[in-house]
């Protein structure tokens, strides 16, 4: 370890994701772009993306809190920023729907001690996390979509806050946080690429907002008229498992042959 380094606790870790008061929910906001990374060929830039998650902590016992978070990504026009609604893909040259991300919930427990980068104006937290478990669309009706055996990525979070605002005891929660998240992983399932060689990589940059009219504009529209369920984070932790794009597809794997707008409202 380096000089600057130091061990947080997990309350430290709570005050820059979410906020120690449970009554309270936070916001998190992002915006970046999706590469193809294909061998042979030039990257292409797929999709600009605006994404939020709403998040809450609820402590356990001392120095452990169980977190529970809804998140949204909406893949843009790369050249507009729209919303897309329909995508032509340009491998296969087929029209098919857009299936944004709705994950809902996103659910974890803070407990331990985490390495920070710490000086005397801003503290850096880094996660690296490398998730890998089987397909769990192994289906035959999905071999089009994602025939792999099993699911892998690479997702790679930092994190920047003010260090006098992390260690203050009188402050719930820290105002400012920028971030950065880069993620290589496969091809996600709606964009119908089947065993196609290649790898979609992402890369994100944002921060913590105080307030939902704080969110970009797209994303109060979307939440205010189509899916209210993401103006809050839950009260209490969801017995349910978490939510992926590849569960969500799963799931709505109706709706979207039948060319439904996604998210699928939710109230």
């Amino acid at each position: 370890m380096t000089d600057s380094t130091q061990l947080l606790e997990a309350k430290h870790w709570v005050k820059m994701r979410s906020s120690l008061d449970p009554a309270q929910s936070t916001f998190l906001i992002w915006s970046g772009s999706i590469y193809s990374f294909v061998p042979g060929e030039k990257r292409q830039r797929l999709f600009k993306i605006v994404g939020m998650s709403v998040s809450r902590c609820l402590p356990t016992q001392e120095n452990s809190w169980k977190f529970t978070s809804r998140e949204l990504t909406y893949y843009l026009d790369p050249e507009t920023g729209e919303k897309l609604l329909t995508w032509k893909n340009p491998w296969t040259e087929e029209v098919l729907p857009v299936m944004h991300v709705a994950n809902n919930p996103i659910q974890g427990h803070f407990k331990g001690q985490f390495p920070a980068q710490v000086d005397s104006e801003t503290t850096m937290l880094c996660f690296d996390l490398f998730p890998a478990y089987p397909n769990p669309l192994s289906d035959p009706k999905f071999a089009e979509y994602f025939p792999n055996p099993n699911y892998q990525a690479a997702e790679l979070f930092k994190f920047v806050v003010p260090t006098t605002e992390l260690f203050d005891d009188q402050l719930p929660l820290v105002s400012k946080l920028w971030l950065s998240w880069d993620r290589i992983g496969p091809w996600v399932p709606w964009m119908k690429m089947g065993d196609r060689a290649g790898h979609l990589v992402y890369s994100a940059t944002g921060k913590k907002v105080d307030r939902f009219d704080h969110l970009p504009q797209l994303l109060q529209d979307e939440i205010n008229r189509r899916i209210p369920l993401y103006r809050d984070a839950p009260e209490a932790l969801l017995d349910m498992e978490d939510m992926t794009s590849w569960l969500y597809f799963q799931q709505n794997f109706d709706a979207y042959l039948a060319g439904e707008v996604f998210p699928l409202p939710a109230a």
